[in-house]
């Protein structure tokens, strides 16, 4: 395919679009008119992206020079998104391999421009002081730079958004910790910037001049420590101000084992990134701004950032990476490549049971759920939990509901909202009981292989703060006895309707 550089679209591709970045870079690229082949060593973990239809997708490694060389061909922009981190003592050997091998192809066949997405350095620092993971990213961009092919080397500090691996550690700390020992670099003071605006950049390279081959600074309007950052969390998140003690007795390697025991962000990847927070990482220049100028409202602050990366659980959504069907709207939405411990916590309680009854049968249960017909399973402890609502000025059991037959979006049902409903299909129910965090009942119809009707029932509840988790596993021991006992009732509440109703005279 060929493209005029300074006009049509133009021909890129990305390697690392199983990453974080990558898969959220793909679809701004198709969005800005350009064509993308990915570059990925298990192309099936794309399917699930809702872009992958529009991307070309081919099989490749990054260390194999044959395939490397064979996704160049016809390329006018490659990003090199590629990272080792926390694969182990190589990790720098193997970042160098493949940065030197991409850098030959990139030359070799002709293709215009390269964009790396770095780290930021600290000014004055030796680099033999930097951790092992920021040499590592430095040593990759002197190797692209010196590939004979115009280069644009980005350097961020911490990206923020969910997913973002800096940005879940953040997440983590703040949200399970009111009070914290932290080791001495929560003192660093840091330049974050929004994973908005990191897409931003990474587009705009796209079309730099041929005479722009160089290193650039990118990040947000303000410079920030580590624990403004929590506390900043913490205010956008609607938690109670953290109290935090810094200690300068906390290692590196301590720190790593500190994060891995609070928080599920593997070790392999805490320590490099708390390695990384040792030192100052500010923004030395902007002259990115030169050639991708900021939007009219400015680049997005640190507050707006989290905000972003909150928003689907502020909104009460819960399609969202726990769900096959999440399409994201946003780079700053989950994406089904996202590693598991990503996206914050989600506790669940998943029920399935092959139901006796047709799938009608079933629906009509479980669209007169609540009111006068109940929920199903040990009575006493739904009304204990409603009066303890009520006790503390919750809406309690006495709602019931509007239409004993019918519900729709937005009815009321005791202490639960209809948040979706598919008739015949699925029943989302999002709780208004006072919790310490956001709680969801969902009930779906389906079928087996084998065409049986399946009831497949799942709680879900977020967690806010130390005491949301303390609230889950306070209740957990009695999860078998009220939602094992709900499926089963609904079950057997189904074939009895069934029973009743007369011969072809189920409700479609």
């Amino acid at each position: 395919m060929t493209t005029d550089i300074e006009g049509a679209g133009l021909r890129c591709l990305v390697t690392g679009a199983t990453g974080y970045i990558g898969g959220r870079l793909v679809p701004e690229l198709l969005d800005a008119g350009h064509s993308v082949r990915c570059l990925a060593r298990t192309p099936d973990k794309l399917r699930d992206h809702p872009w992958v239809g529009r991307a070309e997708v081919v099989r490749g490694d990054a260390t194999d020079a044959g395939s490397v060389g064979a996704a160049m061909e016809g390329v006018d922009v490659a990003y090199y998104l590629v990272h080792a981190l926390g694969t182990g003592r190589d990790f720098a050997a193997t970042d160098r391999l493949a940065a030197q091998i991409f850098a030959e192809r990139a030359k070799a066949a002709g293709v215009r421009r390269i964009v790396y997405l770095g780290g930021l350095t600290p000014a004055g620092v030796p680099e033999w002081e930097l951790s092992p993971h920021l040499r590592s990213r430095a040593e990759v961009g002197r190797v692209l730079l010196g590939s004979g092919v115009p280069t644009a080397v980005l350097r961020a500090a911490v990206i923020i958004g969910s997913g973002s691996a800096s940005f879940e550690m953040l997440r983590y700390l703040t949200e399970r910790l009111p009070v914290m020992v932290t080791p001495s670099w929560v003192r660093t003071a840091i330049q974050p910037i929004a994973v908005r605006d990191v897409l931003r950049y990474l587009v705009g390279c796209a079309r730099l001049p041929s005479e722009v081959s160089r290193t650039f600074d990118i990040g947000g309007p303000e410079v920030l420590t580590y624990r403004d950052m929590m506390q900043r969390y913490a205010a956008v998140a609607g938690l109670p101000r953290r109290l935090i003690f810094p200690v300068p007795v906390l290692t590196p390697g301590l720190s790593s084992h500190w994060i891995g025991l609070v928080t599920p962000v593997p070790r392999s990847i805490a320590r490099p990134l708390a390695e990384s927070l040792r030192h100052e990482v500010v923004c030395h220049e902007r002259d990115i701004a030169r050639y991708v100028p900021d939007p009219p409202e400015g680049p997005v602050s640190f507050d707006r950032a989290v905000e972003l990366a909150l928003r689907r659980i502020q909104d009460a959504r819960v399609t969202t990476r726990w769900s096959s069907a999440s399409v994201p709207g946003a780079p700053s939405d989950p994406l089904p490549t996202d590693p598991d411990w990503a996206g914050g916590s989600l506790y669940s309680d998943c029920r399935e049971l092959t139901v006796d009854a047709s799938r009608e049968s079933l629906w009509r249960v479980i669209e007169g759920i609540g009111g006068v017909n109940g929920w199903y399973s040990f009575p006493l402890a739904w009304a204990v939990r409603g009066w303890l609502d009520r006790l503390v000025g919750g809406v309690g059991l006495r709602r019931g509901r509007r239409d004993a037959q019918r519900l729709r979006v937005g009815d009321s049902l005791d202490f639960w909202r209809v948040e979706e409903i598919e008739p015949g299909r699925l029943l989302r129910l999002r709780a208004e009981m006072r919790l310490p965090g956001l709680a969801w009942l969902e009930l779906r119809v389906d079928q087996d292989d084998k065409d049986r009707t399946v009831l497949r029932q799942r709680a879900l509840f977020h967690p806010q703060g130390l005491l949301g988790h303390a609230y889950w596993w306070s209740v957990w021991p009695f999860h078998a006895a009220v939602f094992g006992g709900m499926a089963r009732n609904i079950g057997r509440a189904a074939g009895l309707t069934a029973a009743s109703t007369p011969s072809g005279r189920e409700r479609a």
